[in-house]
């Protein structure tokens, strides 16, 4: 087996990047990301009725959101039946495998007979052992030949030793009677020509692995280590579905979740690193490995998601920011900023992200930055700029023609306006957020005049006064 870590992800095209996929994608990758190997990603599209280029599309743009990128080309399991189809004749010539000609009719009469006897229901084909020249000339299957004694031992990275004895395994088809092989060898043929050096996937394929080690070993070929990592669970224990809300990937990128935070939610999704929460991806791939996931399904929390978005957001640098919120915008169907709005939004980010947990609570934080003159009210902000407000926007205005548009001048210049009115500055502040942002709550009065400018300050005062 090569040295170098090799990984995979190998999806289905028949919808989306679930969720639960994109976890297993994303600790794939950051295995061979933290230890300098390959990540590949291989499309496992054998069944062509409900396989579609739209399915496959979607998954490319779920990952390539989730910044997951891989190595080379992405590779279709179809293409390559014939090399699959190839090895089936590999183990056949080697008498690792056989003809066998039994019919559907007489499997299912078989299994019938053994349910009335009360015996196992696992076929064993009469043809295992047969003599060649007694081969009728009709379609047949190949079939693996299982030991029939012993046991198969699944060395776990994850769930630890798993036995399963041979004679609880039937001798699986490899290549059915039309010559197309199955799934189950064209994965382990692939994973074998691809150089995967690590199979990390859920824990349903868990029982798959003695299956696909029957081939591994039959052909002479390098086991794999295998890490077989519990589902995803919605909060109330039950298997992750529709009814706990969204499953899709590109689902929480409409919704407004940054990239980099459902990457650090989904990493400590089954997985941890001591008590650490909050982590950068290049602390995820320095730090992961398969020691530290769980036997444990995990339980997918919403809040927990948007507290850690929350702050990847605030520690996010403001252009990559407005970036990814415009990324954002065209993911969820939205209008576009103009370009004088991008501009506004990011000089206007410091003040946002400190506290926004998604895009849409930043973009309505950011709305004063956003709108234009005349300025919408919602009804809070109307109710604040009463007669008595309009009356002291209107002197309020021309003091602040010739103050210096810095924080402390203004913050000085507010201050003492207030108090030579007698008033709290929070009597002061509510019109003036009325004024600049049409809302009631903003970020801060001086934070908005400072990103908005002297001019559209004084200019969205005096139109407030009138």
């Amino acid at each position: 087996m090569s040295d170098q870590v090799v990984t995979r992800f190998a999806p289905s095209p028949t919808g989306f990047l679930h969720i639960g996929g994109a976890r297993t994608a994303l600790f794939n990758w950051l295995y061979a990301r933290g230890r300098g190997g390959k990540f590949l990603l291989r499309i496992e599209d054998t069944d062509r009725e409900r396989s579609t280029p739209e399915a496959t599309a979607a998954i490319l743009q779920g990952m390539a959101w989730l910044g997951l990128d891989h190595d080379g080309e992405v590779i279709s399991q179809f293409d390559g039946a014939s090399r699959h189809a190839e090895v089936a004749h590999q183990l056949l010539s080697k008498g690792k495998a056989y003809k066998c000609f039994s019919t559907q009719e007489e499997i299912a009469a078989f299994r019938e007979q053994a349910r009335a006897e009360g015996k196992s229901t696992l076929f064993r084909s009469p043809w295992r052992d047969a003599d060649p020249t007694t081969h009728p000339d009709v379609p047949f299957v190949i079939r693996i030949k299982v030991p029939q004694d012993g046991a198969t031992v699944i060395r776990d990275q994850v769930q630890g030793d798993v036995t399963i004895r041979n004679d609880q395994l039937d001798d699986m088809i490899l290549l059915r009677s039309d010559g197309t092989p199955v799934y189950m060898l064209a994965v382990v043929v692939d994973d074998h020509d691809m150089g995967v050096t690590h199979v990390i996937r859920g824990d349903d394929h868990l029982n798959n692995a003695a299956r696909q080690m029957m081939i591994y070993e039959a052909m002479g070929w390098d086991v794999p280590v295998w890490a077989h990592i519990p589902l995803i669970h919605g909060p109330d224990g039950k298997k992750l579905s529709k009814r706990h809300g969204a499953l899709g990937a590109q689902e929480y990128q409409a919704m407004g979740y940054p990239a980099a935070g459902m990457r650090n939610y989904l990493a400590r999704l089954g997985w941890s690193h001591g008590d650490d929460e909050f982590f950068t991806d290049a602390q995820a791939k320095e730090w992961f490995d398969l020691d530290g996931i769980g036997k444990s399904p995990a339980r997918f929390d919403l809040k927990k998601l948007e507290n850690l978005c929350g702050q990847h957001i605030a520690t996010s640098e403001d252009a990559a920011l407005r970036q990814e919120i415009e990324d954002y915008l065209a993911a969820a169907d939205l209008p576009a900023l103009t370009s004088t709005q991008s501009g506004d939004l990011e000089r206007a980010m410091y003040c946002l992200k400190d506290r926004a947990r998604t895009f849409p609570e930043l973009l309505e934080k950011a709305h004063f930055a956003l709108t234009e003159r005349p300025i919408a009210l919602d009804d809070k902000a109307a109710t604040a700029l009463s007669s008595v407000s309009d009356g002291i926007l209107s002197e309020l205005t021309p003091q602040l023609q010739n103050v210096s548009w810095s924080r402390n001048e203004l913050e000085e210049a507010l201050n003492s306006f207030a108090e030579s009115k007698e008033l709290k500055f929070g009597k002061l502040a509510g019109p003036l957020r009325a004024a600049l942002a049409g809302r009631a709550v903003t970020p801060s009065v001086f934070d908005m005049m400072l990103v908005l400018g002297r001019d559209e300050t004084l200019a969205r005062l005096t139109e407030a006064a009138k």
